[in-house]
């Protein structure tokens, strides 16, 4: 991806959906539809028992999960058919994953800036969830350019290390807290 400052626009391809089902299912469509940025063109019945519905929407949300979506909320009583129609300016953005500060590549994602935010902390949700732990924290964070906008912390291993030095020498649980510092050093040089 170029630098933002030298990119005058991106262009989205966008489709013609059309949707035939039961009248009523209408609004549960409509809601799937308009929530993945759709809009509505043409409204008609076919039968007093089939309505045809016509959007256009942008080819990305249709991509992931729209079909089993419109499935689940017509309980199967919709077919779906969709063509290609043209490319349109969209505020596409590209959302960086950093892991400890670090980018990710693989995790980079180009998405409409109004998803951005909601998309970034469910990935940040997700990422904690799969990532082990390891002995220092790790800091997973969504970004646009410079500025973060979702994180979660994956938290260190921790033990209380001079839990079982109780009275007697000090140089026991002072060896036992130098060695804890060095683990935290790790954090430093950890990947």
């Amino acid at each position: 991806m170029p630098d933002p400052t030298r990119i005058d626009h991106i262009d989205e391809p966008f489709i013609k959906a059309q949707i035939i089902t039961k009248p009523e299912y209408i609004g549960n469509i409509m809601n799937l539809c308009i929530g993945k940025r759709g809009m509505l063109t043409h409204q008609g019945y076919l039968s007093p028992t089939r309505v045809e519905l016509s959007f256009e929407m942008p080819l990305t949300e249709i991509v992931i999960d729209f079909y089993d979506k419109l499935k689940s909320q017509t309980r199967g009583y919709a077919s779906f058919d969709y063509h290609p129609i043209d490319k349109r300016p969209s505020d596409i953005v590209k959302m960086d994953i950093l892991l400890n500060g670090e980018r990710v590549d693989a995790l980079s994602a180009l998405i409409h800036r109004s998803r951005a935010q909601h998309f970034g902390s469910k990935l940040c949700e997700k990422l904690k969830e799969l990532l082990p732990r390891q002995q220092f924290q790790i800091a997973i964070q969504a970004a646009i350019g410079a500025k973060v906008i979702s994180r979660e912390n994956i938290s260190a291993m921790r033990k209380d290390v001079t839990a079982k030095c109780y009275g007697g020498d000090i140089s026991r649980k002072t060896k036992l807290l130098e060695k804890q510092k060095r683990v935290k050093r790790m954090k430093q040089i950890g990947k």
